[in-house]
C-alpha cells in the first residue's frame, strides 16, 4: 500500500526534531452545497531542524518515531 502525502504549513518548529504542521483539506457539504475547509494538525520529524514556522511542507507517512509523530518531512 503506497505511504500518503500530504501538503500543509509549518505552525510549529518549538520542539528538537519535531514540526507541527496544519494540513488543510476542502470539500463540499453535502447538503448544503458550500464548500467547506477543515484542517487538521500532524507532528513531523524534521532530522535536521531545517523548517520554521510559516513554511511550506510536504510530509510522508512513516512507522512511529514516538507517541504522536508518524510522519516524515518530504519536502520543503
Amino acid at each position: 500500500m503506497p505511504k500518503r502525502i500530504l501538503s500543509g504549513t509549518v505552525t510549529s518548529a518549538a520542539n528538537a526534531q519535531t514540526v507541527t504542521v496544519s494540513v488543510e483539506r476542502r470539500f463540499k457539504h453535502p447538503l448544503l452545497q458550500k464548500t467547506v475547509r477543515k484542517s487538521k494538525k500532524y507532528r513531523a520529524h524534521d532530522e535536521q531542524n531545517a523548517y520554521k514556522a510559516g513554511d511550506k511542507v510536504r510530509i510522508i507517512e512513516c512507522a512511529p518515531k514516538s507517541k504522536t509523530k508518524r510522519w516524515e518531512v518530504l519536502e520543503g
